[in-house]
C-alpha cells in the first residue's frame, strides 16, 4: 500500500511540474499577451522564439527541460523515501530496484501530459518535446544526449523544429532498445515518443503540404487550438 501511495503522490507531483506553463507566463510577464493567441498558438519554446524573441525562448526551453528532469528525480528519490516512511517494514533494496523503474515510467508520462495538457491552461499547452528531453536526460543520459544530438543535427540541416523534434523522438525509441534498459524505461520512451509525434500532427499536415515554416520564419496564424 505504501508503494502505491508514494507512486500516486509522485505522479501528481510530476504532472504538476510538467504543467507549469512556462511559455504562457513568459508572454504574460514580458508583453502582457496570451501566447496561445499568437503564432502557432503553442506554449512551447519555438512559438516563444517567434513571438517574444531568442532570450525568452532560451529561458523557456531550459525551464521546460528542467521540468522533465525534476519529475524523474522526484520518482527516483522522493518516492522511495516516501515509501520507506509510510511502510511498517522498510522495503528491501531488491524491492526498490524492481519498483522504482515503474514509478519513473509513470512519472515521465505524467510530466509529458502535464506540459501538453496543463491544468492551469484549461488542458492546453505545448508539444512536450523539451520536457521529454529532460525526462530522457534524467532517466538515461546516453539516450538523452543521443536524442539531443539528432535534434540539433536535423535542425542545423533542415531548420524545421517540428521535423527535428519528431525525428528525435524516433531516435530515442531506437536508442532505448539499442542500449540496456529495463522494460519500464522502454515503455516510457515508446509512449512518450508517440505522444510527442501525435502532438505534432498539425505540423505533419503542413510538412506534407510544404507550408511548415523554417526556423526564423513567421508561423502561420491558426484558426483552431494547437494540437
Amino acid at each position: 500500500m505504501a508503494f502505491w501511495i508514494a507512486g500516486a503522490v509522485g505522479s501528481v507531483i510530476a504532472y504538476l511540474l510538467g504543467s507549469i506553463p512556462t511559455g504562457y507566463m513568459a508572454g504574460k510577464l514580458l508583453q502582457g499577451i496570451d501566447i496561445r493567441e499568437h503564432g502557432s498558438r503553442s506554449t512551447g519554446a519555438t512559438n516563444v522564439l517567434r513571438t517574444l524573441g531568442k532570450w525568452p525562448a532560451l529561458a523557456v526551453l531550459v525551464i521546460d527541460v528542467l521540468k522533465g528532469m525534476a519529475a524523474i528525480l522526484v520518482a527516483r528519490w522522493f518516492c522511495p523515501w516516501l515509501t520507506t516512511e509510510l511502510s511498517a517494514a522498510p522495503p528491501t533494496t531488491a524491492e526498490l530496484q524492481a519498483w522504482v523503474p515503474w514509478i519513473v515510467c509513470v512519472a515521465g508520462i505524467a510530466a509529458l501530459l502535464g506540459h501538453g495538457r496543463s491544468i492551469w491552461l484549461n488542458f492546453s499547452g505545448g508539444k512536450s518535446a523539451a520536457t521529454g528531453l529532460g525526462v530522457l536526460l534524467a532517466m538515461s543520459w546516453p539516450v538523452g544526449l543521443g536524442t539531443a544530438a539528432v535534434f540539433g543535427l536535423m535542425l542545423a540541416i533542415g531548420r524545421i523544429v517540428s521535423l527535428s523534434s519528431m525525428l528525435a523522438a524516433v531516435t530515442a525509441i531506437v536508442l532505448v532498445f539499442g542500449l540496456a534498459h529495463p522494460l519500464p524505461y522502454r515503455l516510457l520512451v515508446i509512449a512518450g515518443g508517440f505522444y510527442v509525434i501525435m502532438r505534432h500532427r498539425a505540423n505533419i499536415g503542413r510538412l506534407l503540404a510544404g507550408t511548415e515554416p523554417r526556423l526564423g520564419q513567421s508561423s502561420p496564424q491558426l484558426g483552431s487550438p494547437p494540437y
